[in-house]
């Protein structure tokens, strides 16, 4: 298998080492096989970094197992699609999902939840291919809006600035993060098409 290396944008000098990374997109069942193992590590692994994803710290991998288990349900039922990426290894190495509104006057819509790249992984364009995969499967079926939301100042708005999302505005006070202090989220939004 041929590999190919590409330049890595924020570190010209260095092998953009997520490019060897492979993405694809997890079956219900692979959901529930990798839940309370690699989608478990990926899920504590992000909140142990000081992520806002919904969880306090610290969180039990049995915890995080339960709440991928959950996801396998929605995978089922067509509310949530999932891709993992795997290392050169076959270890996961970052995870998105995409959940599609269940109002009949929002089936246009969808929201990126999710966006997690093991911090091992970070800084090689992994978390803007996972983004990149989820934006084109709502293409091509059928969705011309995204919607997400993020911490405030966070690391992620960079990510999602540059993939060429809007901000829509900042509520203050949103959402706890793994500390338990409560910070101010911003919600974000990019037409498709």
């Amino acid at each position: 298998m041929n590999v190919t290396i590409e330049e890595n944008r924020s570190h010209p000098h260095l092998p953009d080492l997520a490019a060897a990374d492979s993405i694809e997109r997890l079956t219900p069942e692979a959901v529930r096989a990798h839940a309370a193992t690699g989608l478990a590590a990926l899920l504590v692994d992000a909140v142990d970094g000081g992520a806002s994803v919904g969880f306090l710290a610290p969180l039990e991998t049995t915890e995080a197992a339960a709440w991928w288990t959950g996801v396998a349900e929605e995978a089922g039922e067509g509310l949530r699609d999932v891709w993992a990426a795997h290392g050169p290894d076959g270890g996961l190495t970052g995870v998105v999902t995409l959940v599609r509104s269940g109002a009949a006057n929002g089936r246009h819509r969808g929201e990126i939840a999710r966006l997690l790249v093991h911090r091992s992984a970070r800084g090689r364009g992994l978390g803007h291919r996972l983004l990149a995969t989820a934006e084109a499967h709502a293409i091509a079926t059928g969705l011309s809006l995204l919607v997400l939301d993020t911490q405030t100042d966070s690391p992620a708005e960079r990510l999602y600035r540059g993939a060429g999302w809007t901000a829509a505005g900042t509520i203050p006070d949103f959402a706890a993060d793994p500390a338990g202090t409560l910070r101010s989220t911003t919600l974000y939004y990019k037409r498709l098409g």
